[in-house]
């Protein structure tokens, strides 16, 4: 849930008195989910993400396809879930495409820790998700020009070594 009008208002009241009394200012950092692209993306890029969930139905998808990649890259783990409603629910929107965890409470620590180990597994580390598009397969103008670049190099080795290949 987020921090509500009052809860800030008596947060920073508390701060502002330690902070008046010469005292070090603690307060309790706000669990929140982050979300929104921009914001996501900061917090990988800076590995303050604990763990990164994807909808699997984001329009036009280009907006999201190389978000699986930066998370390998850095290290953060990620799943897609079925579903941008879903995640908008979470953050009290209609629609969200991507949420991020940034800062878990002690006590769901080891909760996350057994998430995070399996969407590793299942995504970060799975080489079946990182798709090789195309079969290798050229068109035919580029088999003929590979071809001819065969035939070249054959004769080419023919004239080293002395024989002559018509």
């Amino acid at each position: 849930q987020p921090e509500t009008r009052e809860a800030k208002k008596a947060r920073l009241a508390e701060m502002a008195l330690q902070k008046k009394d010469g005292q070090e200012t603690k307060t309790k950092k706000t669990q929140v989910i982050k979300y929104g692209l921009n914001h996501v993306t900061t917090l990988i890029e800076n590995k303050e993400a604990k763990l990164v969930v994807i909808a699997h139905d984001v329009d036009p998808i280009e907006m999201v396809c190389w978000l699986p990649a930066l998370c390998r890259k850095k290290d953060v783990p990620y799943c897609i879930i079925k579903g941008k409603s879903r995640l908008g629910q979470l953050v009290h929107k209609n629609r969200a495409s991507v949420v991020t965890l940034s800062s878990i409470r002690t006590e769901d620590k080891s909760e996350l820790d057994k998430l995070a180990d399996n969407f590793k597994a299942q995504f970060n580390d799975n080489a079946d998700v990182r798709r090789r598009w195309g079969g290798g397969i050229m068109g035919i103008k580029s088999q003929h020009v590979m071809q001819r670049r065969e035939k070249a190099i054959q004769i080419e080795q023919a004239k080293k070594l002395g024989l002559q290949i018509v």
